[in-house]
């Protein structure tokens, strides 16, 4: 008891013998709901788009794709051929991660000095923020918790750097992951940039010169070369991808949209609070000094990509620090009447209710079918589970109309890669010949073959199909009631203008 308070005791609020433990019960209570939640909803709906792309890219392993690395496409291939078509084992990957992730949350709470209460805070109000992400086989999913796991590691090193331990290994492991992430998403070196940026501000400045840091990053930079040979190797597609995506998101609201939604869509409510309080208190508290550079890091994060015209969800992995230091700082001094009912589990619990929304727990039959031109935004989710099979049928009776000899060569052609995916899921059962599209990744999965002279084209561009085949007629309407593909027409198109290879470079785009 007469032993001297050291400055990390004072900052990280003890020494590596007295540090809180984890508080594993009610941390794994918490993940273990959150796991629960999503296995009972992952099946009630059906597949998203995306999911049906990343299973028809996994047929085609590759060390990159137009539109991402190999590690989702790997993963749904993987799921699909140990458990075919079970969608909730195709979601079960995601649901791990995300459930891991409010455990690598709470130890985040930990290295910050939270003890019992501001872990299990939050543990909660991360599984409310991050269920929005974790119920499908998206990206977001395993970017977001890869980013919580690097930012866990560099907050570990800082806090046994301030206790006087010279440990590195936390820079290594965070090295390691960043290669994983690589693998899912070309986001992460946004988040190390801004890190070295603000090490250098406002310390700790040694940071970017660890050894075992530049190691990870040889590791990371060796894993990623595959990858980037197929990049260089196919005219940097990549690039076209952030322009297009800057694009689509100026089409859904732009940067006016962008602040508002990152500030109300993590668990909302608490949430979304105690991430801008955490944010506040990492740029001012004395105690959160050596760590003031993650603040500063988090404003940089957002700033880039708001200016380049990225999705909300980019930034996501941030949260799980901001969360943290929102408990500590809460746990530590005596906060303001209203702020004691903000981490309170009546409010923690009233922020379910919101994310909830984005999960297919609503009876199918109260999801309403947006009218023709509205604009979908978060719906876009809930509705493109709907409607793959009946697509497909309606494209499957299309095929059936055409004359035996001419169904024999003919191939079908979609104008979205979400739609190639889906009639090549469920197009064997029904009959469908080979699926080929320009969109995105697929444009890169091969062209017709030579010698082609009838295609069913899907979708709405009647008019420019003439100005490549000499016969085009409208064959049918898609009908499937709900989804994304309701109204779509589909072509007959026969007599291309010129041989395929001259074709097909005019049927690629990257824009849905």
């Amino acid at each position: 008891m007469g032993e001297p308070v050291t400055k990390a005791r004072a900052v990280a609020g003890a020494s590596e013998d007295t540090i809180a433990p984890l508080a594993r019960g009610p941390v794994s209570v918490i993940a273990g709901a959150v796991a629960v939640l999503l296995l009972v909803t992952s099946g009630r709906y059906g597949y998203f788009a995306d999911e049906l792309y990343f299973v028809a890219a996994g047929e085609r392993l590759s060390w990159g794709y137009a539109d991402q690395p190999p590690m989702l496409p790997l993963i749904a291939h993987a799921m699909d051929t140990l458990f075919p078509g079970s969608l909730v084992a195709l979601r079960l990957p995601a649901t791990l991660v995300t459930a891991l992730g409010v455990v690598v949350a709470a130890q985040i709470a930990r290295e910050l000095g939270g003890r019992r209460r501001a872990q299990v805070m939050t543990a909660a109000v991360s599984g409310i923020g991050m269920v929005v992400n974790g119920h499908l086989l998206a990206t977001n999913a395993f970017d977001g918790f890869l980013w919580a796991v690097v930012s866990w590691l560099v907050i570990r090193w800082v806090r046994l750097r301030e206790e006087g331990r010279s440990d590195d290994r936390p820079l290594l492991w965070a090295g390691l992951a960043t290669a994983v992430a690589l693998q899912v998403k070309f986001l992460i070196p946004v988040l190390w940039l801004a890190l070295a940026v603000a090490a250098l501000a406002v310390g700790p400045r040694d940071l970017p010169r660890r050894p075992l840091l530049w190691a990870g990053a040889a590791i990371t930079l060796l894993t990623t070369l595959p990858g980037l040979a197929w990049q260089a190797g196919n005219g940097w597609p990549q690039f076209e991808m952030v322009r297009t995506v800057s694009e689509e998101v100026g089409l859904n609201g732009g940067r006016a949209l962008f602040l508002p939604l990152v500030l109300a869509q993590p668990g909302l409510l608490a949430g979304a609070v105690l991430a801008w309080y955490g944010l506040w208190r990492l740029l001012r508290s004395p105690l959160l000094r050596p760590y003031r550079f993650y603040g500063v890091t988090a404003v940089t994060v957002i700033l880039v990509f708001w200016l380049a015209g990225g999705r909300w969800y980019y930034v996501i992995g941030l949260f799980p620090v901001l969360w943290s230091a929102a408990a500590v700082e809460l746990q530590r001094r005596r906060a303001a009447r209203w702020w004691r009912w903000v981490p309170t589990w009546p409010v923690v619990a009233l922020s379910v209710l919101p994310s909830l929304y984005w999960l297919p727990v609503l009876p199918a039959e109260w999801v309403r079918q947006p009218r023709a031109g509205e604009n979908l935004g978060v719906e876009l989710i809930t509705i493109g589970q709907f409607g793959w099979p009946e697509f497909a049928d309606t494209v499957s009776w299309a095929y059936r109309t055409l004359p035996p000899d001419e169904r024999r060569d003919a191939v079908v052609i979609t104008r979205v890669y979400w739609q190639a995916a889906a009639l090549e899921f469920y197009g064997g059962e029904r009959g469908l010949p080979k699926t080929y599209s320009g969109s995105r990744g697929y444009w890169y999965f091969g062209m017709p073959p030579e010698g082609t002279r009838t295609v069913l084209y899907v979708g709405d561009e009647g008019e420019r199909l003439r100005t490549y085949f000499g016969d085009v007629r409208q064959v049918a309407t898609v009908d499937t009631g709900l989804g994304l593909e309701v109204g779509t027409p589909v072509w007959r198109c026969d007599d291309p203008r010129a041989p395929w290879p001259q074709l097909w470079p005019e049927f690629r785009r990257t824009a849905i």
